[in-house]
């Protein structure tokens, strides 16, 4: 009796060393198979079940996701390169398996069961090394799809160790297409320099430009813009108002008014200024001035006029109106 309650303490360690050797030689398999294919485990629901199965002392991230078309995931075909990103990066980043992480994908025709025992079509499993703690899952009806916030997820999951950082491809089709486009457009604007040059150094193009943007923002666009303004306005007697009473109201067609009223002020300044003293017709010189300078005469006082609608107070005046 005593003879055999020693070859039971004795066979007791040896089964606890078996188990152990048992868990490491999964993890090694399937760390094996996660670096020959640089990417996720491609399961069914048997790996699966081996792969999760207690007691383990390693971790598991798995994807569950329908790639078929006909089962209308756009988000687990748009997630998928990102995953196998995730996946790849970390491998190649912990390929001694420090980090005691396997990736694996199970897709819905591979694994009907499982999903069917987790309910859940989209789920992100982390199941850490506790064999009595729950999955952890992350939910992907918040639309995310980038590689990077995952993959800073399942870090959150695992205890300390080496967490590698996603590492990104470079694009050589992107980049050779931008390089390529850059360099069209650096040809193409030296070739039609000589066309587009004189355009663009004109200076009375830029003093037209100049003008219309002052016009424009000096009579009140912006302010339509951001009061949301109407167009115009009743007068209370069945008629239109054109201008707004109040410096702090307007309407869009006083805007307008406003602003071909200084078009004509300026148009008339610039003519005297510039386009008279060039006329070599001293007669005609003459009319011309009387001309422009009545039509400013007019412009100003319809102008002070307008002061006057907007406030009642507004002393100053100029005949005819």
């Amino acid at each position: 009796m005593r003879l055999l309650q020693i070859l039971t303490a004795c066979l007791l360690p040896l089964s606890v060393l078996a188990a152990q050797k048992a868990t490491g030689d999964r993890f090694q398999d399937f760390h094996a198979q996660q670096l020959s294919s640089s990417a996720s485990i491609k399961l069914d629901d048997a790996s699966y079940t081996k792969l999760t199965s207690a007691p383990r002392d390693y971790s598991v991230a798995v994807l569950l996701t329908a790639l078929e078309t006909r089962f209308g995931c756009q988000l687990c075909r748009e997630f998928q390169p990102e995953w196998d990103l995730i996946a790849k990066s970390w491998t190649k980043g912990d390929k001694a398996g420090e980090s005691r992480l396997i990736y694996g994908t199970l897709d819905f025709n591979d694994g009907k069961n499982t999903f069917q025992s987790v309910r859940a079509m989209r789920a992100f499993m982390s199941p850490n090394a506790r064999v009595d703690s729950q999955p952890s899952r992350f939910d992907f009806s918040t639309g995310t799809n980038r590689a990077e916030p995952i993959r800073d997820w399942i870090a959150r999951q695992l205890p300390d160790g080496p967490k590698p950082q996603i590492s990104r491809p470079i694009n050589y089709v992107r980049l050779i297409s931008i390089t390529t486009a850059v360099l069209g457009l650096i040809t193409f604007l030296a070739v039609a320099a000589p066309y587009y040059l004189p355009v663009i150094q004109n200076r009375n193009l830029w003093a037209a430009i100049s003008l219309i943007a002052v016009l424009l923002f000096t009579s009140g666009h912006m302010f339509n813009h951001i009061r949301k303004v109407p167009y115009v306005q009743g007068d209370g007697k069945g008629g239109v108002s054109y201008f707004a009473g109040g410096f702090q109201n307007q309407v869009g067609l006083e805007t307008q008014i406003v602003a071909a009223m200084y078009a004509v002020l300026s148009f008339a300044t610039i003519s005297l200024a510039l386009k008279v003293p060039r006329m070599t017709d001293p007669k005609a010189q003459q009319i011309a001035v009387f001309v422009w300078g009545g039509v400013m005469l007019g412009m100003y006082s319809f102008l002070l006029s307008v002061f006057r609608i907007k406030n009642g107070g507004y002393p100053f005046w100029l005949p005819p109106f």
